[in-house]
């Protein structure tokens, strides 16, 4: 039950720096994700941060990239 609640705080203020996601669904997603994660084994939650980790990467590598030169 404290997980719950903890968990959509979290994701409540998580919401708040995402531009798509507004407080109510933020709160909604943190509270179903605690028991999601609680049930995942250890291998699949590093292979998921990893993978987050790469797909950030990629995104800040593509947003940042050096302008092109009109030519």
């Amino acid at each position: 039950m404290i997980g719950k609640i903890i968990g959509a705080g979290v994701g409540a203020a998580l919401s708040k720096q995402t531009r798509s996601i507004g407080g109510t669904t933020g709160a909604v997603l943190g509270t179903v994700a605690v028991p999601i994660i609680s049930r995942m084994s250890l291998p699949a939650m590093l292979a998921i941060a990893a993978g987050g980790y790469v797909v950030k990467k990629f995104a800040d590598k593509g947003r940042t990239g050096a302008p092109r030169a009109n030519v």
